[in-house]
This record gives structure tokens, sequence and C-alpha cells, in this order.
């Protein structure tokens, strides 16, 4: 039944009609609920209300899979403005983006060019800019290029899934980069020649990596709404004393509010995941397809704001 809803929410993901039905008519229902807002000024009330509660948060404009050299170079620009304006705002926030969005399908060069634009930014003003992990066919090219960007620049971190078989492999390849890794299950739908099709077995890798991150030494983002995660990774962080200014756990806008809080009275680091503009509607479907109780949570916050 699982992976039924899991295919049904991907499959509603990839709907154009949809799509833009959502953009047109149901952006006044997910702001401020599942995204910040429509765009990064609408969303500085949003991240600024987090901080306050001692949540920190990542900032990422949706869209993706651009194939226009002019779209691509807008979303530059657009990267580049909002890692300015956190800077100026003092906000607790760092930014992420997909290189799609800054067109890898189109040309490496072009994406090496953007990169290099957003990372000079971002060290200049100390903002980490977190490149988000697409779909298996873009891994590879996404991992050679954050490898790059990580030995000329600081501020850059990237993302690895459990469910992927090669997962295990990267995470040691990055290693002797001293990377800051944000961890995830996963959220494409991915084959069984790429990805671990039963839950159990993605969810035993995900520890998997989660310790062997932290024993490393490096600073790790565990990014889970699944308890049982949560509470493997404090029990593993107090059997081998890990510092708890070694890692974080990170969690989506509008998802599993009340333990955020209960992590944070307790201690840890939380960083929630803002995302604003108006490509909101594929973005919410992949959230509810990666586990069927988000969608729960996800009414949950709707209802309630």
């Amino acid at each position: 039944m699982e992976a039924v809803t899991r295919d049904f929410f991907l499959y509603l993901s990839k709907n154009k009609r949809l799509n833009q039905l959502a953009k047109g008519r149901g952006s006044h229902l997910a702001a401020g609920k599942i995204i910040g807002g429509i765009d990064f000024e609408s969303s500085i009330a949003c991240i600024r209300a987090l901080n306050a509660h001692g949540l920190s948060v990542t900032v990422d404009h949706l869209g993706e899979f651009v194939d226009s050299k002019e779209v691509a170079a807008e979303r530059t620009e657009e990267c580049i403005g909002t890692i300015q304006r956190i800077h100026r705002e003092k906000l607790d926030s760092h930014v992420s983006l997909k290189l799609t969005s800054l067109g890898l399908d189109i040309d490496r060069d072009l994406v090496r060019q953007n990169m290099t634009r957003i990372l000079q930014t971002a060290d200049n003003l100390g903002i980490m800019v977190t490149i988000d992990m697409e779909d298996a066919s873009r891994c590879g090219a996404t991992l050679e290029l954050f490898k790059e960007f990580k030995q000329q620049y600081e501020h850059v971190s990237t993302v690895l899934q459990a469910y992927l078989y090669r997962t295990e492999a990267d995470l040691a390849d990055l290693m002797p980069l001293k990377p800051f890794l944000r961890l995830v299950k996963g959220a494409y739908k991915e084959g069984p020649e790429h990805a671990f099709p039963n839950k159990a077995d993605v969810d035993t890798n995900y520890m998997k990596l989660i310790e062997q991150s932290l024993l490393a030494g490096h600073y790790t983002g565990i990014a889970t709404h699944d308890a049982n995660i949560v509470e493997f990774t404090k029990a593993f962080q107090r059997k081998h004393r890990i510092p708890m200014n070694e890692f974080e756990f990170q969690m989506l806008y509008g998802m599993r509010t009340q333990l955020q809080q209960e992590l944070i009275a307790q201690g840890y680091r939380v960083r929630v995941y803002v995302p604003y503009g108006m490509d909101w509607y594929g973005y919410f479907m992949r959230r509810l397809a990666e586990r069927p109780a988000n969608i729960s949570f996800a009414l949950k916050g709707i209802v309630q704001k």
C-alpha cells in the first residue's frame, strides 16, 4: 500500500496541468503553511519567526530543470540577491539550490560560471550554500561539481540520499574534503537498478550513513521526520559522546513543528527547510511521496494556520 501511495504522489508531482492550477489558485493556500511565500521578500517574516523560536533555516527558490540560459542567469541573480539579503537582514539562514536550476542540463561550464558567482558571494558574506541532490541520473555530475567547488570555496555543502546503492561509497569518497553534508532518505522515483526498493533497507542504510558521518566528525544535517531515526541518532550521539554542535536535525517547514520545538528544548540544533516561489506543487507532492505520515502532518499545518 505504501508503494502505491508513493507512486501516486510522484505521478501527481509531474502533472503539468495540476502544477499550473496550483500556481494560479493554490499559492495563497500554500504560502505561510508549506512554503514561506511566493518570493523571498514575502518569506522574510516567516524566517524571522522561526529564528525567534530558536530554529535555523535554509531557503530554496523552487523550480528546476531549466532549459534556457536566460532563465539560469535569472536564477543565479535571484540566489545572489537572496544571499545578500540574508546577510543584510542578519537572518539565521542558509541557501539551498539545485544545479538544474542553474543550467546543469544545458552545459556544465554554464553551471560552473553561475555557481562560481554564487559561491564567491557566499564566501564573502559567510552564508552556506547547499547543493541539493536530484535524481540518480544527475547524481554523479552533481557530486563531481561539488568536489570541484569544495576545493575552492568554504561555504558549500551537498546532499546524499540513503536510498541509492552508491551513497555509502560516495560518502567515503567525500570524507577527505571534510564536508558539511545533509543526509536524506530520498524523494525521487528510482528503479531497483539504482535504489533500495524496500523501506527497511533504506532505513538501515540511512542509519549506517549517519553513524559513519558522525564518527568522522564532519558537520552533519540529519534530515528526517521519522521519530525512530531521530531517537536512533540521539542514542548514538550519547553513546559515542559526539558533541551536539557537530550535527543538526533538519525538517520541512509546516511539518513536525512540535517535534522541532521538543528537540530545541533538549538542546539540539534544528534547521527548517523553507521553500518559496510559485513552483511549489511538485515539491509538495514529492514530500508526500517520501513518507505517508507526511500527509497528516501537512494537512494539520494547513488547517491550523
